[in-house]
């Protein structure tokens, strides 16, 4: 078994464990939250009059079935995840609509697609976590048409966007099991650097390759801040193992860390990100 394979397996493991119950268990607050990049990818789909669409790293389907509804009866749109809760959720949204899009329990980095069977491929965050980023991206554009749109969405550095690394940074004192981010390694900021975005991109056999900032003002209710700095990322992986006293020390330290994200009622934070697009 090579170090791609092992990598891999690491991530099925995350996001069939701890992290892949987190966001069902916390669906609607991240829908909410993340929808400005949901229309971001809509609209997307739209300008390019995409017919047949892939949404990778789909989640609990909302980009999906957002594309969905505005192609109606005109196209298909299929999400592919890695996560069984996940996609078990998804499917379970998409019996409620009108035209459902089709949903594959898959890595698109291994995953068996027909050749050139898509206009447009989409991710919204979910193309940061590949053992293989080049092998991905080469699987990708095969499934796709030749001339077929890429469009994707992933964060930038750590340093731009504080408010996500807020609860980790805030427990590390107390939590030495919290697993350290390695610049490059799978995971939320492994796109920051442009220049490697390109390079996997055109090593993958995508051309006219463009990384282009996407800053997104974002809104959490402050009720449900708890939940997320519990729940989500490095800390809610490591904190359910925590005992009680030292989780709470954790918790009220960590409430602090978000203070200045906090106004009034609601938590505000500027989500810096690239929007990624190339050709097939």
């Amino acid at each position: 078994m090579n170090a791609a394979q092992r990598t891999n397996e690491d991530q099925i493991a995350i996001w069939n464990g701890t992290a892949g119950h987190a966001w069902v268990e916390t669906q609607d607050s991240l829908d909410r939250l993340f929808k400005p990049f949901e229309g971001e990818l809509v609209e997307a789909v739209a300008a390019r009059r995409a017919q047949r669409v892939l949404d990778v790293g789909c989640g609990t389907g909302s980009t999906t079935l957002a594309i969905a509804r505005r192609l109606g009866a005109h196209g298909t749109c299929l999400g592919l995840d890695l996560s069984e809760p996940m996609i078990a959720l998804a499917r379970t949204r998409a019996e409620r609509e009108s035209t459902p899009p089709s949903f594959i329990c898959g890595d698109a980095q291994t995953h068996a697609f027909a050749p050139a069977s898509f206009d447009m491929i989409v991710s919204r965050f979910g193309v940061m976590f590949f053992a293989d980023p080049v092998h991905a991206f080469t699987n990708l554009q095969r499934a796709a048409k030749p001339g077929a749109a890429l469009a994707t969405i992933a964060w930038r550095s750590e340093a731009e966007n504080p408010f996500m690394t807020a609860a980790e940074r805030a427990a590390a004192p107390f939590l030495p099991e919290l697993p350290p981010r390695r610049p490059g390694e799978p995971g939320q900021f492994a796109f920051a650097d442009p220049d490697r975005v390109r390079a996997i991109l055109e090593s993958g056999g995508w051309s006219d390759v463009e990384v282009e900032p996407l800053d997104v003002a974002c809104t959490l209710p402050e009720s449900e801040l708890d939940t997320y700095l519990t729940k989500l990322g490095p800390l809610g992986r490591v904190l359910g193992a925590v005992d009680e006293r030292s989780r709470a020390i954790v918790v009220e330290k960590v409430r602090v860390a978000f203070q200045p994200f906090v106004h009034g009622a609601h938590v505000r934070f500027t989500a810096a990100c690239w929007m990624i697009r190339a050709r097939a």
